[in-house]
């Protein structure tokens, strides 16, 4: 595959039974079904809906969304080129988007109903808040008390970080393994604390992914920052609907709020001052339809770019949003991050473990060394990126 530093790279597929976008539909998908139907007690007709779901999109030519499914997200409605062409054809980020959109369509998410709004990843969701173990989890951040500021903030940078590893969706088919075993391939975090220590941001915005685990550190975070004065207010970006299997939505950062709220020690106390800094405007929440579609970040609606542009820091969260970051595409791994995402507004940082197969950012001898493994190291979410693109 040719791929250049400049212009466009081949976009990745689904097609090749030895790529990763292959499994997730052939592995990942079937597992997630299987899932949903053990988890909520759907109907027959919405039962035989997602097996017929699985079996077009492994092998089948895209069909139209529902004129209700449509009419609630307006990109399923702009007559894309893939409808009517076998799925094998769509690359992998707009075949994946479209996928849990159609998944949402087969239970009726979107018609009038007791299934209408329904989130059918919420089983899922609460069982891993109420994991007896979780508040113990968050015992280190008692033990920052007497750290320094520098300290304190790589590792809760590093938490974020390291709970995008609890990916509910990754979860169905990869074993889990100590996330604090992760190698960073990339460290902007001393450049970060250097550019919001000298001169505190104004507003971060935080374009979260996953709920839970990840969603509890991303919390602890926007904590931080705003009990610093590092951040005048912070901004939680979520979806508008329940999207790939553990995407935080507004009712996850409600219950996620609530559930540390009760812990003792320092995690509890900061749920408690987040939610008074709710009460007073300086933590609020933000979503947008373009969140639930395969876009790319540099081709976002003129007023999602005027929001984000005016925000003094992006933190961008996870897998998902890195591929729409700089692109799902084949780009050589030592692509210059700044480049990748050049069309992207403000000062910026992704925080992401590798999941799937796009990376950039690199420096060659890396690259190299990685790819001379033969392992899988894009994709088994063993390894991690703290990438920042900062502006004076």
């Amino acid at each position: 595959m040719t791929t250049s530093t400049s212009g466009t790279a081949p976009a990745y597929g689904i097609a090749d039974p030895d790529g990763f976008g292959w499994g997730v539909f052939h592995e990942r998908h079937p597992a997630l079904v299987r899932r949903l139907c053990e988890s909520n007690p759907y109907t027959p007709e919405q039962r035989a809906r997602l097996d017929a779901l699985l079996e077009e999109s492994r092998s089948g030519t895209v069909r139209s969304p529902a004129p209700e499914t449509a009419a609630h997200v307006p990109w399923a409605a702009r007559g894309h080129r893939y409808v009517g062409r076998p799925w094998h054809e769509a690359p992998f980020l707009w075949a994946e988007s479209y996928f849990y959109l159609r998944l949402l369509e087969c239970v009726d998410h979107f018609v009038p109903g007791p299934w209408q709004g329904v989130d059918p990843f919420a089983p899922m969701k609460a069982a891993e808040l109420a994991d007896p173990g979780l508040e113990a989890e968050t015992a280190w951040r008692d033990g920052l008390a007497d750290a320094s500021p520098a300290e304190t903030f790589h590792a809760l940078i590093l938490a974020a970080l390291y709970g995008n590893r609890a990916d509910l969706g990754f979860q169905l088919v990869q074993a889990t393994t100590d996330a604090t075993d992760l190698p960073l391939l990339a460290d902007d975090t001393a450049a970060l604390w250097r550019h919001i220590g000298e001169r505190p941001p104004g507003d971060v915005h935080m374009i979260l992914d996953n709920a839970g685990r990840e969603l509890l550190a991303d919390l602890l975070l926007a904590d931080h920052l705003l009990a610093t004065g590092r951040a005048d207010a912070v901004v939680l970006h979520v979806k508008p609907l329940p999207y790939y299997v553990s995407d935080a939505t507004a009712a996850d950062v409600r219950d996620c709020l609530l559930r540390i709220a009760a812990f003792s020690g320092a995690a509890g106390k900061a749920a408690r001052r987040l939610r008074e800094a709710a009460a007073g405007g300086r933590l609020r929440l933000a979503t947008h339809e373009f969140y639930c579609s395969p876009s790319t970040f540099d081709e976002m609606p003129a007023d999602l770019r005027a929001a984000l542009a005016a925000a003094g820091l992006l933190v961008f969260k996870g897998d998902l949003n890195y591929r729409r970051l700089v692109g799902d595409r084949a780009w050589p791994a030592t692509r210059p991050f700044a480049d990748a995402v050049s069309g992207v507004p403000s000062s910026l940082v992704a925080l992401r473990t590798l999941k799937s197969d796009v990376v950039v950012g690199l420096d060659a001898e890396t690259a190299k060394e990685l790819d001379a493994t033969g392992t899988d190291w894009r994709t088994d979410g063993t390894r991690a990126l703290v990438q920042a693109r900062l502006r004076p």
